[in-house]
């Protein structure tokens, strides 16, 4: 998810390009920076724009993940009145660090997000600096030895460290510790090689909101939750590898089991399609783009008898569009900065060691069969990856021809 992978209010915005704005606009400057094709979640880590893969990042790795989420609309009023443009944007990072070979921890906060109002009925260009934080652990890379299908899972905690919750155009958030679970599935059409073939991952996971009694607009009247409102969000995606490049579709949708109070923002389900790009101009560098686009979201189901209402009839709970700009930095280990040629070789050597001690040293809990079966799991790696680095030798002895 991306947990990820994280609705909102209403009334006549005024949006000025002021020191706000300025913020959001280094931001998503400052966003385009990230490394492997397997591409990364907004919430980082391994897997596509929202949906989580099953790996988890290799023991030792530190990745850095920035990007932005936008959002843009013009306001069409009637009888002469003044037009403005409305914007939800939304800058986040993400810093994912794998502590063993099947668990990675996070740290992901929102460092700026849009809330559209200030006060009770007043629209205005305001912001959350910083928004809600999000910290997570996954657990993955589980699979049997050669197989395509990996299997994991994820548990997030979300801090209520925002300014302003229920916002609009954003999933629902009151204010409260929010838990997520997420249980995680991946198919890897190379299974040595995972980033050098094509893949699908699915997710399936639960957010609690926590928010019983918790009112949303502050007003003593208002209805309050009297059970903790829950969601159900589900992600399909498939990655395909081209070189440098890497391109996803996917398909997210959220539905509430137990809906939040009525006047909560975003209380319908929705279905969205994604679509992303990504650019590895090396190892430890990926850049990515994406689209989120409205498939389906149910009928309007929010009271705004205590928060503002629509600026406009045509403005709906959630955006039609939304844009996605991202990178992802390794910036741990060091050896993922060395020449392709260096890293494959030394790739190669590791795994020749490791097969050695496989061999000197069987595991005492495993069959012969089982034993076998590892050794020759691992030497098929070894000759893939001096495959990888003849083609790549090879590669550069033509280059050096014709020049």
């Amino acid at each position: 998810m991306s947990p990820t992978p994280y609705e909102s209010n209403r009334m006549k915005p005024i949006w000025r390009i002021g020191m706000n704005k300025r913020y959001a606009l280094l931001l998503l400057l400052v966003c385009l920076f990230e490394s492997r094709l397997e591409s990364t979640t907004t919430l980082g880590g391994p897997g596509l724009i929202a949906v989580h893969s099953a790996h988890v990042l290799p023991k030792g790795t530190l990745e850095l993940y920035a990007g932005t989420r936008y959002f843009g609309k013009i306001a069409s009023f009637k009888n002469n009145q003044h037009a403005y443009t409305l914007w939800d944007v939304q800058g986040l990072m993400s810093l994912n660090y794998g502590i063993s070979r099947h668990v990675s921890i996070g740290f992901s906060p929102i460092l700026y997000q849009d809330i559209n109002r200030d006060g009770g009925n007043v629209w205005q260009g305001k912001a959350n600096l910083p928004d809600d934080i999000t910290l997570s652990m996954k657990a993955g890379s589980f699979s049997r030895l050669e197989s395509p299908f990996v299997f994991g899972g994820l548990f997030g905690l979300r801090l209520p460290t925002a300014r302003k919750h229920n916002i609009i155009y954003e999933p629902y958030s009151a204010g409260r510790f929010e838990i997520c679970l997420m249980a995680l599935a991946s198919y890897f059409s190379k299974p040595t090689m995972p980033d050098m073939g094509w893949s699908v991952h699915a997710n399936l996971g639960y957010i609690n909101h926590n928010d019983v009694g918790k009112s949303l607009s502050g007003k003593s009247d208002e209805p309050t939750a009297q059970s903790m409102s829950t969601e159900l969000v589900v992600g399909d995606g498939i990655l395909y590898p081209m070189e440098a490049f890497a391109f996803s579709l996917e398909i997210n949708a959220r539905y509430f089991l137990v809906r939040p109070p009525v006047s909560a923002y975003s209380r319908e389900y929705i279905a969205t399609l994604t679509g992303g790009v990504y650019y590895s101009p090396y190892r430890w560098l990926t850049l990515e783009a994406g689209m989120d686009i409205r498939l389906i979201s149910g009928k309007d189901l929010t009271s705004y008898e205590f928060i503002p209402f629509p600026p406009t009839e045509d403005f709906p709970n959630y955006p039609r569009w939304r844009g996605i700009l991202g990178l992802r930095w390794t910036l741990l280990p060091r050896s993922l900065y060395q020449s392709e040629e260096g890293f494959l070789k030394q790739k190669a050597k590791d795994r020749k060691v490791l097969l050695e001690k496989m061999m000197e040293q069987p595991s005492g809990t495993a069959t012969a069969e089982q034993e076998l079966s590892r050794i020759q799991a691992e030497r098929k790696k070894v000759e893939e990856e001096l495959e990888r680095l003849r083609k790549l030798l090879e590669a550069e002895k033509k280059k050096d021809r014709t020049e």
